[in-house]
């Protein structure tokens, strides 16, 4: 991995930052590829519990996809095909990871920059932060997969009006269409996000995961329990965390999950 991707850990929270400031962030090729194995990597440790996403700095989140590339990775239909495969790898990485996922949200936040938020769980940003998804400025068309998120989150008619339009989406707008979950000052953005991050940390890590994957069971289109979904709910009854809730509950302390 290189410097323009870090890892940082402050006890159960691992951040991954996009590191390239001078860009305002701009996501390689390179990045993109390194993505998914460095995911596969924090989803499989057992002490990792939230994972944040931010850019480094506080002008951007991302920039978008790093431009200045196109011409070489992105120049003809073949090579395209190949740079939309990774994009698409790096963005379901993300969504796909059973530990639950933030974006920290410092200013820009635009075109491949927004879809990795998107992947996201949550996006908590600053009252500066922008918004956009560009594939209209660039004469592109947005895969199904990343719009079908952009419409999980936002509705249909609200999607086209952002796809088509291409416009740049201030902070208190991009709350109110539902792109923001949390929106704070930029001085604030951190600790509101660490907080939270923590507190995540404190519960019962069977039901946060199971909570995420049954909201995804949903957004795919299932619509009732199945033998999976039963077993899930189930299964909690025989976690350490289920007995340990209930003993803290009968002797008034806060639950210690392990």
């Amino acid at each position: 991995m290189s410097d323009d991707l870090l890892v940082e850990r402050d006890g159960a929270v691992a951040t991954v930052v996009l590191n390239r400031p001078d860009s305002h962030n701009a996501i390689t090729l390179e990045m993109y590829k390194a993505i998914p194995a460095l995911f596969a990597s924090l989803d499989t440790d057992e002490s990792v519990k939230v994972i944040v996403v931010r850019g480094a700095g506080t002008k951007a989140f991302a920039s978008g996809a790093d431009i200045s590339e196109f011409e070489e990775v992105r120049g003809n239909a073949d090579s395209a095909k190949s740079y939309n495969q990774r994009v698409a790898a790096a963005e379901k990485a993300i969504e796909n990871v059973n530990t639950p996922t933030i974006a920290l949200i410092h200013g820009y936040c635009i075109g491949g920059g927004c879809g990795l938020a998107l992947s996201c769980d949550l996006r908590f940003g600053d009252d500066r932060t922008r918004m956009a998804i560009t594939p209209a400025k660039l004469g592109l068309v947005y895969s199904l997969e990343s719009t079908k998120r952009l419409v999980d989150l936002v509705g249909p008619a609200r999607t086209k009006w952002i796809l088509m339009s291409g416009q740049q989406i201030g902070a208190e707008q991009a709350q109110r269409l539902g792109l923001l979950d949390e929106l704070s000052t930029v001085d604030d953005l951190d600790k509101v996000t660490y907080d939270f991050a923590q507190l995540l940390t404190t519960r019962a890590q069977f039901s946060v995961r199971a909570a995420k994957s049954i909201v995804g069971r949903i957004l795919s289109g299932q619509v009732e329990d199945d033998e999976k979904t039963t077993e899930i709910r189930n299964s909690s009854f025989d976690t350490e965390d289920y007995a340990e809730g209930v003993r803290a509950f009968l002797e008034k302390r806060t639950p210690r999950f392990r």
